[in-house]
């Protein structure tokens, strides 16, 4: 009976985890102010860092301001959990509507150049993202309610 108890708080605690993901900001200047959805702006001075919520089908809208500058407005490219994808195969097929896709563990945000920059590792080189005149136009709508 003590074993079965173990695997179900160990499964639990498992399917806790996976609901969200760690991430850190970095700016090539310090004073960029970052706001992600409707959550409060964050400067990103050194290193910023945030958790959010995994997702199959949403977003996270982005909006990065610098004074003087045009902002940079666009959705934050997510990575796909394909080890998320087997475990809900395997062991909750209707997790696979929450979980699929979630922020990259690193981002930095250049204003001056209008792109994104994000990798899995630290030691990764970067993959440079520019948002398009879509998701540009689909952030500031989002951001003028």
């Amino acid at each position: 009976m003590k074993k079965s108890k173990l695997i179900s708080v160990l499964s639990a605690a498992c399917i806790l985890s996976a609901c969200s993901a760690h991430t850190s900001f970095q700016s090539m200047d310090k004073e960029v102010e970052l706001r992600v959805n409707k959550n409060e702006p964050i400067t990103i001075a050194e290193n910023a860092s945030q958790t959010y919520s995994t997702t199959s089908f949403g977003q996270y809208v982005f909006k990065a301001t610098l004074d003087g500058k045009e902002p940079i407005y666009g959705l934050m490219p997510l990575k796909f959990n394909g080890g998320y994808l087997a475990a809900d195969i395997m062991f909750f097929a209707p997790a696979m509507f929450f979980n699929l896709r979630e922020v990259y563990p690193h981002y930095e945000f250049d204003v001056d150049a209008g792109v994104v920059r994000y990798k899995k590792k630290e030691e990764d080189s970067w993959v440079t993202y520019t948002p398009t005149k879509a998701e540009t136009k689909r952030a500031k709508k989002y951001f003028s309610n």
